[in-house]
């Protein structure tokens, strides 16, 4: 079971608001999946090879640490050939830091982008049609 956190202890008294860190992983994979010019995201190396996911899995590719009220976040991903990659990594970062907070009242600290690797157009076809069946 996924390890959850109070993040708000709610002084009325009602209660505590406990977020699972899958849910947070959840947040940041959709936010990255907005940014033009990642193809997808990668499980990490396994025997040196970057795996590429479909876009149905949401927290792979993405590692979360949440406090009581803040989180880091490594974000590991494939981009498109051709793009900017710094450009890119800054727009998952911002992307992502807004949506967590906005989504959750979590403060992140940091968000680590890793790439893993560069999708070639054919590739990206394949993926596309991985994905449909």
């Amino acid at each position: 079971m996924a390890e959850e956190r109070d993040l708000v202890k709610n002084e009325t008294g009602l209660g505590s608001i406990k977020i699972a860190d899958e849910v947070v992983s959840i947040i940041a994979g959709l936010a990255a999946t907005e940014i033009d010019g990642i193809a997808g995201m990668s499980g990490g190396l396994a025997g040196g090879i970057a795996e590429m996911l479909g876009r149905k899995n949401f927290s792979k590719g993405v590692k979360v640490e949440v406090g009581e009220k803040e989180a880091a976040i490594d974000l590991y991903i494939i981009v498109k050939y051709g793009v900017r990659i710094p450009d890119v990594a800054l727009a998952a970062q911002e992307n992502i830091k807004r949506a967590i907070e906005n989504m959750t009242g979590l403060s992140v600290v940091e968000v680590n982008v890793h790439v893993q690797g560069v999708s070639f157009p054919e590739e990206e076809q394949v993926l596309d049609e991985v994905r449909v069946h």
